[in-house]
């Protein structure tokens, strides 16, 4: 039984990346004053973020349901099964999407509910991945990934409300009188959506913050204080060496954990803009031990 496992560009894994993973990935769109790009294809994320600082007008938009479906059948006729792993359903409208199309495949294609996005979402395609190997069907798999889809959180601090105003998520009194403060919002991605989770005056602060909510869900949430059977990971936009100097310090927080860095995905990057900064764990799979 051969199954392909499939993310979508939200995983934050490139066309190279899946390739030496052994996985597939589908570009997600995006409107860029009036034009379609696809991510990881004909848009990188430093043509992204400075078409963003120079004041583009950019949406997010879904992969168009003829994408998925060649995708679909061009992996069908090398696969038996596949398992679809989108971003969160609370996020987009995407994973409903395939979940309707997924009906017309008698089973061989099982889309995955389990509200990851980014590095969470990357490891549960690598999830998918090893328990394919191992010998699970696709809807097994998908049984194990919905079933652990609370065992990941990701904490991110913003360096700008300019974007979080611009998409409705604060009030524009909000964004003037946090930037006249000088505040950082710490956000948290639990499930299905982005949320507010507590308020800094500087990074170094809001670090502090996301390192110590860290450590609370790694004893209560996971039970595993020490990270001995949890992934963690950094992620960010455009901040590469305050990324690394986390990872840095988790790493000695954390001396026996496999430390992840990589961007954050678009979808989010759309949000919050350029400079932020994120830290996310993810609970290993018992059936993988």
């Amino acid at each position: 039984m051969s199954i392909a496992i499939v993310a979508d560009s939200n995983s934050g894994v490139t066309q190279n990346e899946a390739r030496e993973l052994g996985i597939h990935v589908l570009p997600m769109p995006f409107m860029i004053n009036g034009e379609v790009y696809y991510e990881g294809i004909d848009l990188t994320h430093q043509e992204f973020y400075k078409r963003m600082e120079e004041g583009a007008d950019i949406t997010t938009s879904q992969p168009s349901p003829k994408d998925v479906l060649e995708l679909w059948d061009n992996l069908l006729k090398e696969y038996d099964e596949i398992v679809y792993i989108p971003m969160s359903s609370g996020l987009s409208g995407s994973c409903q999407t395939a979940m309707m199309l997924a009906d017309e495949y008698d089973g061989r294609v099982q889309v995955v509910n389990n509200q990851r996005i980014s590095v969470t979402q990357r490891q549960s395609a690598l999830d998918a991945r090893d328990l394919a190997a191992k010998g699970y069907r696709a809807g097994e798999i998908k049984n194990i990934l919905e079933e652990t889809k609370f065992n990941s959180i990701i904490y991110i601090t913003v360096d700008t409300l300019k974007y979080l105003r611009k998409g409705g998520r604060i009030t524009p009194a909000a964004a003037a009188l946090g930037t006249l403060l000088k505040i950082k919002p710490v956000l948290t991605i639990e499930g299905e959506k982005l949320d507010a989770f507590s308020k800094a005056r500087t990074m170094k602060q809001a670090r502090t913050t996301m390192l110590t909510a860290l450590a609370h869900d790694l004893e209560e949430r996971l039970g595993d204080k020490n990270a001995f059977h949890t992934y963690l990971q950094i992620a960010h936009t455009c901040n590469e060496e305050a990324a690394e100097e986390l990872k840095e310090t988790v790493r000695e927080l954390y001396p026996s954990a496999p430390v992840f860095v990589a961007p954050l995905s678009l979808s989010i990057g759309c949000h919050i803009g350029p400079g932020a900064l994120a830290v996310a764990c993810t609970g290993m799979l018992k059936e993988l031990d």
